[in-house]
């Protein structure tokens, strides 16, 4: 924390002191808080040098994480995912260069173990032994592992419609898990609610300004592994917001330190049918509610919170909201995989099918080179992968109708 000056709203403005618990105290819930930090002194610690001699994880940026010196921290490896060229994929997609940053790597499958990591650590510096959120699948994952690993205890308010491999992850995590017989937004209320109820720590990214600290380690690896070469675009999936805004934060903090000299313009990519805050950019208004109708859990938000955040993100950027329909992220799943070897659930492989939208609408130019991030795992829903590719062929032992299985698929010698 040496580094952090304190917080402010991205509502009013006003500035407080890091003891204030989650959002302004002016603005009520809608007063989203964001970290700042004292960027010159940051810029004489952190520096090429300096980060050529640390270990590769996401704490290798702490001057830029909200974090005490020696905080206990868990022994999970989060962050340095690996960063796959995609040239076959680039082609499919119709630009002329195209990495993933696979973030399916981490320790529990997905980006989100990066904002938990930091969610935990808080936790243990506040002394609160009992974390507890709401979420799709990823989130919770996520901070049942960290959890488990600090030894901390998780409760965690998952809707109905949360797959059930996310829901086996929390349950060996050793997590108490309150499946909601409603939405997210109803496992969120509940959620919020008992919080304050038992005193637990919220790790809720919609209210806690820490943990989008987390996920904008994602964007500061992506300017290092690329050689600080940024591309034109930056493609992120969006649901609440918390991801975009944070790659943008993390991005636009080592231009602040003087680490890059240029920026990348973000794409940000929601379902059809979970598209608010794309409206809300398009139409430079307030966000305005919708009933969340998509495959992709992980982004099947209806009131995201942090919405002015990814609104900033892209704007501030130069970039573009797109939206694009359970079919093509669907046909994103099989093609990423088939052409770049990554397996990426339904949220993550809208980033891809919304490159490929905005390359046919005229947003990105085929001349333009891309990094997608690839959100989570497609372990985490096999029955949409499934969905995505078909069954498998089913043959008897003696191989009949082998021949012709083999012919079809253009195999036969």
């Amino acid at each position: 924390m040496d580094f952090v000056r304190g917080l402010q709203c991205v509502l009013c403005g006003a500035e407080h002191p890091v003891d204030v618990a989650y959002t302004c105290p002016a603005c009520g819930p809608a007063g989203l808080l964001d970290v700042r930090y004292d960027y010159p002194a940051v810029a004489r610690s952190l520096t090429r040098e300096a980060l050529a001699a640390r270990p590769h994880d996401h704490w290798r940026y702490r001057e830029l994480l909200p974090i005490a010196a020696g905080s206990p921290l868990p022994a999970l490896t989060v962050g340095w995912t690996p960063i796959v060229p995609a040239p076959r994929l680039a082609r499919h997609v119709g630009v002329r260069a195209l990495h993933l940053k696979d973030d399916g790597r981490n320790p529990t499958g997905s980006l989100k173990d990066r904002a938990s990591a930091v969610g935990v650590v808080k936790a243990s510096e506040q002394g609160k032994p009992i974390i507890a959120c709401a979420s799709t699948g990823n989130a919770a994952s996520s901070l049942a592992g960290m959890s488990a690993s600090l030894g901390l205890r998780s409760v965690i308010f998952v809707p109905r419609r949360a797959p059930e491999p996310k829901l086996a992850q929390l349950l060996v995590f050793g997590a108490t898990v309150l499946r909601v017989q409603g939405s997210y937004e109803d496992a969120f209320q509940l959620c919020q609610r008992s919080c304050e109820r038992h005193g637990w720590y919220n790790r809720n990214c919609a209210i806690n300004p820490y943990l989008l600290e987390g996920k904008k380690t994602v964007g500061m690896e992506l300017c290092e592994q690329l050689g600080w070469r940024l591309p034109d675009w930056v493609a992120v999936s969006v649901g609440d917001g918390c991801t975009i805004a944070g790659a943008w934060k993390g991005i636009r903090e080592l231009q602040a330190i003087g680490l890059i000299d240029r920026t990348p313009r973000m794409l940000g990519v929601q379902a059809e049918g979970a598209a608010p805050v794309t409206a809300a950019f398009r139409n430079r208004a307030e966000l305005a509610p919708v009933d969340p109708d998509t495959i992709a859990d992980s982004i099947a938000v209806g009131v995201p919170r942090n919405w002015r955040k990814a609104v900033a993100a892209v704007t501030e950027s130069g970039g573009e909201m797109i939206n694009v329909s359970d079919r093509e992220i669907l046909d994103a799943m099989g093609y990423t995989g088939r052409l770049a070897g990554v397996f990426a659930e339904p949220a993550a492989a809208a980033a891809l099918a919304g490159v490929r939208r905005a390359v046919a609408e005229g947003v990105v130019d085929a001349g333009a080179s891309v990094l997608a991030v690839i959100t989570g795992n497609g372990l985490k829903d096999v029955r949409s992968a499934l969905a995505a590719v078909g069954e498998p062929y089913t043959v008897p032992p003696d191989g009949t109708g082998l021949d012709d299985l083999l012919a079809k698929e253009g195999l036969a010698g």
